[in-house]
């Protein structure tokens, strides 16, 4: 880009010597020359040329003085880089000029050649300046695009080049699906600004909450969001992190559908399902578009398990390479599932709370459940015993309903 200076000097033969000084670099493209006749003018100059990369400026003019101009130039958010000319040991003016920020100053008369390497010198700079300025928002625009996907401090890292790779690659991960029962009636009933205000604050809290786990946001699709653990990062405890994750989403899950019912709004449930294994995961997006996401087996299977909590009653589901890998793991077990698309069962466990995990309740559902798959007849009462004792455990009434229908077993096929 051809650089343009503005010279501000009241001296009437000035723009005719400037021209002349310097017409063949004005002939070759190099540089561009606009004038002004004192500080008010120079002003009005750079508002209708706002592209001015370097002013000379004399001190002595009407209207507006060059140090007036000087201070005013560092009053801008685009402070422009300036010159002061003085008069031969006006070391007075000329140490005001550079207090207030000019990048250097010449003396009258003027050496045209110290004029021509001054200006060479402070363009320099400039562009310096401007490279500088393009890396920033560079890096300011990929750590817009990191943040959507990555906790704040890994965004930051990932923006300055840390060694944490983002490119295509396969890794194990434990991957979280969520989804909001009855969304589309939701989207069906609800009015636009309402469903707007809705979704922005749903997803806006469950993503704090990802990343208050350090977690990535690896989709958004409507209510829907997929998270993964291990990447791109390495997280030795991804299986616990995942599941420590969405206790904390299936707290503020159900703690945002009691403020929306209060307000008259009914919200869905909140399902999550979890899986653990290798997926191919990086940027899917090219160079012009950043998508971080997974593919694979893995990907698919915690959306199936996601979806399980439907016929199941459950609000989280995950499967056995995940519960065999969390530090502690606390849960009870749901049965071998035969999920959409699988021929092979996948074991599946609920994840609880270390408050409901520690209950007689859930003792009393592991011994039914241990009946269950031994084939024990006495399966069917110990459910239904657990069922009339709480009404209200989804779970043991679903094992209760197959085990009446003439289920056997603990190997189930869900549509």
């Amino acid at each position: 880009m051809i650089p343009t200076i503005l010279f501000v000097d009241d001296e009437p033969d000035l723009e005719a010597l400037i021209l002349q000084k310097f017409r063949k670099q004005i002939r070759d493209g190099l540089v561009n020359f606009i004038f002004a006749r004192d500080g008010v003018e120079a002003l009005e100059s750079i508002e209708q040329n706002p592209l001015v990369d370097l002013v000379v400026s004399d001190i002595n003019m009407p209207r507006m003085d060059g140090l007036s101009l000087l201070a005013k130039l560092q009053e801008a958010e685009d402070k422009k880089s300036t010159i002061i000319v003085s008069a031969y040991g006006d070391m007075s003016n000329i140490r005001t000029a550079m207090n207030r920020g000019a990048f250097d100053f010449l003396t009258k008369p003027i050496d045209f050649l110290d004029l021509e390497a001054t200006i060479q010198k402070t363009v320099r700079h400039i562009e310096m300046l401007r490279e500088v300025r393009r890396r920033q928002m560079e890096a300011e625009r990929a750590h817009a695009a990191l943040s959507r996907h990555f906790s704040p401090e890994l965004a930051k890292r990932l923006a300055g080049g840390d060694g944490e790779g983002i490119a295509v690659q396969w890794r194990d991960v434990a991957t979280i699906f969520t989804d909001i029962t009855g969304f589309t009636s939701l989207v069906e009933s609800a009015a636009p600004e309402t469903l707007g205000q809705l979704l922005n604050e749903y997803v806006g809290g469950m993503t704090e909450v990802v990343f208050a786990h350090e977690g990535t946001v690896a989709k958004i699709i409507g209510d829907a969001i997929q998270v993964l653990f291990n990447a791109p990062g390495d997280q030795p405890d991804y299986a616990t992190r995942a599941v420590a994750c969405a206790h904390d989403l299936d707290r503020w899950a159900q703690a945002f559908c009691v403020r929306q019912k209060a307000r008259g709004v009914n919200f869905g449930t909140t399902r999550i399902g979890i899986h653990a294994g290798p997926a191919l995961v990086g940027n899917f997006g090219g160079n012009r578009f950043f998508d971080y996401t997974a593919y694979g087996d893995t990907i698919n299977t915690a959306a199936r398990l996601e979806a399980a909590n439907k016929h199941l009653g459950t609000r989280i589901c995950v499967s056995a390479n995940v519960a065999e890998r969390a530090g502690n793991f606390q849960g009870r077990p749901v049965g071998e599932l035969v999920l959409r698309g699988r021929s092979e069962p996948l074991r599946a466990f609920e994840p609880l709370p270390q408050e409901k995990f520690e209950t007689p309740a859930t003792a009393r559902y592991t011994e039914a459940f241990a009946k269950m798959e031994a084939g024990d007849a006495a399966a069917m009462p110990a459910f239904a015993a657990l069922v009339g004792m709480h009404a209200d455990d989804p779970l043991a009434g679903f094992h209760l309903k197959r085990l009446l229908n003439g289920g056997k077993g603990i190997r189930m096929q869900l549509d």
